[in-house]
């Protein structure tokens, strides 16, 4: 499988593994090797719809460059693209064997077996090409997946769907209304995924913070995260995909007082000026500069983790600058910018005054370069700093002239990890060493160590092993 997108694409992706598995398939790491390819896809952005793309014609170059019927028999396109183009994807990708939608993630077993003629006995070969329904999908048990990341880390979804009507985004139109998972499902999953060796779960929804307001009892994440925190083995939770609402005065104090509650909390805010921000319908830039400032007085050190739209139709040059003083000013130690791209169906599509490419991809980069020093800045402030770091794997590097050594070639035990300041695979890593002759356990993925901060590179951190 090609996993494209975010986490909750992820999610889908290992369910819909986890049931190929149980259905008789064997899922391997070579993409030569497999019969066939599931290239599960993003329809965020323009560049994202790009990289799906992409990808589904490398799995037909891999088909048609095989020898000896090598590589790939079938192409299946499978997420957020497939659902939202559905026709128009099969018809302009004539490569894809197969287009499914979230309806229809169930039954990609037997589609695939029908596609493969596994079963010629029975006349296989005749399914349907586009299987695109409903996207809203009642839920289902997620626990049962092949997962694609660490053993120790796993994606949590509390929620599907989004409300809210910001007029950039096409999401609500192919991912549906917001619906919360039933509470005690996403507790069960936790138990389970627990049980499997996960340390770390990270909260993901549309809108996270919403969770349980369609639920009786209204907003239930403080509860939940109480409960989550309980399970046995489970050392961090992280709330990942906040709307700048919805955080009640029992979620902040959750996040506050609960240890295994990592002191972080990504929440896109989109933009900064006040007349942009009224076109794409969300928050004001008052609302939220009071909500972080409420985070981080009664959250000790909080990092905050947001992302911004640059060149959004109409933005002005103050607009911009608007955004850059603004970003500054609140000091996100953790930030990411895109450059507006014209979704089909949205009201932001037919806005007057659509900025050039070229405008919108400068002001990106200029956030980009001013996100990378406060991340920069960030991580020097951390030198000297006691730390858990979460072991995400090891092995053996050269040396690489950490700390600025005597690059005399030999090789270390280098781990690599993350604190509860990074989030996996968005964020900077730490690298960790640990030291020879001291009798310390030997560095395992999945651990929890605790170590001092010595050095950055650039946004990384570098960190030896103190117990």
């Amino acid at each position: 499988m090609v996993a494209l997108g975010c986490p909750k694409n992820v999610v889908d992706g290992e369910v819909m593994l986890g049931d190929l598995a149980r259905a008789g398939f064997d899922v391997v790491g070579e993409h030569e090797s497999a019969d066939a390819i599931v290239i599960n896809s993003c329809a965020f952005v323009e560049e994202a719809k790009d990289e799906s793309i992409q990808a589904i014609l490398e799995a037909a170059r891999l088909r048609t460059e095989g020898s000896d019927g090598a590589g790939p028999k079938k192409i299946v396109v499978t997420g957020c693209m497939a659902q939202r183009y559905g026709e128009e994807l099969a018809e302009g990708l004539p490569e894809a064997d197969l287009v499914v939608g979230f309806e229809n993630y169930q039954g990609l077993p037997g589609a695939l077996r029908e596609t493969l003629d596994l079963d010629p006995a029975e006349g296989g070969g005749s399914v349907e090409r586009v299987q695109v329904g409903s996207s809203t999908v009642p839920f289902r048990e997620e626990w049962g997946r092949h997962r694609l990341t660490p053993q120790h880390t796993a994606y949590l979804r509390v929620a599907e769907g989004c409300d809210h009507a910001c007029t950039f985004c096409a999401i609500p139109g192919f991912r549906g209304k917001f619906r919360s998972k039933p509470y005690e499902q996403v507790v069960d999953e936790a138990r389970r995924l627990a049980a499997e060796g996960v340390r770390e779960l990270n909260i993901i929804a549309e809108d996270t913070n919403q969770y349980g307001m369609d639920l009786k009892g209204g907003y239930r994440l403080a509860e939940l995260l109480k409960e989550l925190a309980a399970i046995e083995g489970i050392e961090w939770l992280r709330l990942l995909y906040c709307y700048p609402s919805y955080f009640t005065d029992e979620l902040i104090e959750a996040i506050a007082t609960i240890p295994q509650v990592c002191k972080y909390v990504d929440i896109p805010l989109q933009h900064a000026d006040n007349l942009v921000l009224l076109s794409m319908n969300r928050p004001t830039q008052q609302h939220t500069e009071k909500l972080l400032g409420k985070l981080r007085e009664r959250i000790p050190g909080l990092v905050l983790r947001t992302t911004f739209i640059a060149g959004f139709p109409g933005e002005s040059d103050q607009a911009h600058a608007n955004v850059v003083e603004f970003a500054t000013r609140m000091g996100f130690q953790r930030m990411g910018a895109f450059a507006y791209s014209e979704e089909e169906g949205t009201p932001a599509a037919e806005m007057p005054s659509q900025l050039e490419r070229e405008v919108r991809e400068a002001r990106r980069d200029e956030l980009s370069a001013l996100a990378q020093r406060m991340c920069e800045d960030f991580a020097a402030s951390r030198v000297g700093e006691e730390v858990d770091v979460l072991i995400d794997s090891v092995g053996v590097a050269p040396d690489m002239g950490f700390d600025e050594g005597d690059g005399d070639g030999a090789s270390e035990v280098v781990a690599v990890g993350r604190t509860m300041c990074e989030a996996p695979d968005i964020d900077p890593v730490v690298f960790v060493t640990l030291p020879e002759g001291v009798g310390l356990p030997p560095l395992e993925a999945g651990q929890l160590r605790r170590c001092r901060i010595s050095n950055t590179i650039t946004t990384d951190l570098e960190a030896e092993v103190l117990r």
